[in-house]
């Protein structure tokens, strides 16, 4: 899952919010410069991680893609659920996105100051095009494609990802409704063990 899935499955919790969309930038010990409830969204992150990887409509969308993107295949997957969601908001929301978006924005930035690096980073960036937003469509989302391409230490060649995409446009979004239930079944009893 990306940034917008995060968000989303963090629920209305600022801390959980926070650590959720923070925990790819906290590496090892780190975690421990954060005050208990951030900690708990960036255990609650990673369980989501585990529990996308190992998910069988998640593993069919990887392995369509490994064969050219071979290890980025994942992480390819991971935009492209973030795609589904907000091109298809309205399915799983009653919030507009774009006021979800804000919101979400205006957490993150209260808390600028605590942030990890790389997060102060990308995070006005993200805000001011409103990515979240733009991952709904194809131009938005081949845009982030190719940006990430370019940071990658190899040639990943992400940046034609999106041909992929729409390509096999109908088995990804299949595999993604059949998946995405499932992970906000599982994150909202995480969420509801995490405040015990």
């Amino acid at each position: 899952m990306n940034f917008l899935a995060h968000l989303y499955l963090s629920g209305n919790n600022e801390d959980i919010i926070t650590g959720n969309f923070i925990a790819d930038h906290v590496k090892g010990n780190g975690i421990n410069k954060f005050s208990e409830p951030i900690r708990k969204g960036i255990i609650l992150h990673r369980e989501i991680d585990q529990f996308t990887d190992s998910h069988p409509q998640f593993i069919l969308s990887k392995n369509r893609l490994a064969p050219t993107y071979r290890k980025y295949a994942g992480v390819i997957v991971d935009m492209y659920y973030d795609h589904f969601l907000s091109a298809f908001w309205q399915d799983y929301s009653d919030e507009p996105i774009k006021k979800f978006t804000r919101r979400m924005y205006k957490i993150l930035l209260k808390r600028f100051l605590i942030l990890p690096p790389k997060t102060k980073r990308i995070l006005p960036f993200m805000a001011k095009d409103n990515w979240l937003v733009g991952y709904g469509k194809p131009e938005g989302l081949g845009r982030a494609l190719s940006g990430m391409a370019y940071r990658t230490p190899f040639d990943s060649g992400m940046e034609n990802a999106i041909n992929d995409l729409l390509e096999n446009y109908v088995l990804f979004k299949k595999e993604f409704e059949e998946f995405f239930p499932e992970i906000i079944e599982y994150t909202n009893k995480k969420r509801t063990i995490l405040f015990e």
